[in-house]
């Protein structure tokens, strides 16, 4: 039986890919640890939590001597880290708390990794350590565009993953890394653009947008993220980088207009505001070499948005909990 630590699984897309592989292999053990910061929230795996093949752990991965000390009780075979903190808005009003979390955490946990000689160690990253593109179509990040963050926080998760990648070279620990573009989906916390603005649409408030709204993201359902990590830990070629991304590019005002178009909203609601400090104009990812592999999305953005909408109708009582704090309180 495998043993898999998802690190970061009670975030949104760590909790999302626990649930994607709690269910579609019930005989593996996945082990999900969490500090559970603000963000981290239990709710969204009521589905599991009874399952034989789940269990949570309360740590914090920059925790070296529980890390070391779990490490060496259960004998893991693979480590997907997804743990970080990753609001760029908050990087950029305290940046220390982003070092500690996403390079010192990862450091701890490549240690561990290397002293119980973990299988394969997938380090979930993102394509905003690339930096930004200019708004040609025609180009794109691939696994070969240079780092060049912009933001605290994409540096530091430029920073994790050179410590992965010097982890393979120096001490030959079987990784990969991965870089997606933007997520969405259910159980997205309801500060980000396309949670956060289906939320204040069905409440009729203002929702604030950066600047004009001309930013363009590529988007990513987290299904089809989960489907692009789930092969990479079974198929992946040892050290190799993938890129994750669905050709599903739109600008920034553009999605709250989809948004409130399907919602039957007015755009009276929209609320510009002033532009984030640093904001990238814009990611493209060419998933290409993903592809080769073997995975291919399974949603467009059309497709995907009307599920995500939907999926917040349906389960407001789970995101007015978010909102109101009452998450808190969901003990296992």
């Amino acid at each position: 039986m495998n043993k898999i630590l998802v690190t970061g699984g009670a975030g949104f897309i760590g909790g999302n890919f626990v649930n994607y592989m709690t269910n579609k292999y019930p005989n593996y053990s996945i082990y999900n640890l969490d500090s559970l910061t603000y963000a981290g929230d239990l709710t969204k795996h009521k589905s599991i939590e009874d399952k034989p093949n789940y269990k949570f752990i309360n740590m914090d991965i920059t925790d070296s001597n529980s890390i070391f000390s779990l490490f060496e009780t259960e004998k893991f075979d693979y480590v997907v880290h997804f743990a970080a903190e990753s609001h760029v808005d908050k990087s950029i009003e305290d940046p220390s708390i982003f070092v500690k979390t996403n390079v010192m955490g990862t450091n701890v946990l490549l240690e561990a990794s290397v002293k119980n000689s973990i299988t394969k160690f997938i380090h979930v990253s993102t394509d905003e350590v690339y930096g930004e593109l200019d708004f040609d179509p025609q180009t794109f990040f691939t696994e070969e565009t240079p780092l060049n963050p912009n933001s605290p926080y994409s540096a530091s998760k430029a920073s994790s993953d050179m410590l992965v990648k010097a982890y393979h070279e120096t001490y030959g620990l079987p990784i990969n890394i991965t870089r997606c573009s933007n997520n969405y989906g259910p159980f997205h916390f309801p500060e980000k653009l396309i949670p956060l603005t289906i939320s204040r649409v069905i409440n009729k408030e203002k929702v604030p947008v950066y600047g004009n709204g001309e930013n363009v993201r590529d988007w990513l359902h987290v299904e089809d993220h989960c489907s692009a990590i789930d092969l990479v830990l079974h198929n992946g070629v040892d050290g190799e980088v993938y890129n994750v991304g669905g050709h599903n590019e739109k600008t920034n005002i553009e999605v709250v207009r989809t948004i409130i178009r399907t919602l039957n909203a007015n755009d009276n609601l929209i609320e510009f505001v002033q532009d984030r400090l640093g904001h990238d104009k814009r990611y493209a990812i060419n998933p290409d070499k993903l592809m080769k592999l073997g995975w291919e999305p399974k949603y467009n953005f059309d497709t995907g948005i009307k599920q995500t909408i939907n999926w917040y109708i349906s389960n407001k009582d789970w995101w007015k909990n978010i909102k109101t704090g009452e998450y808190r309180n969901y003990i296992l």
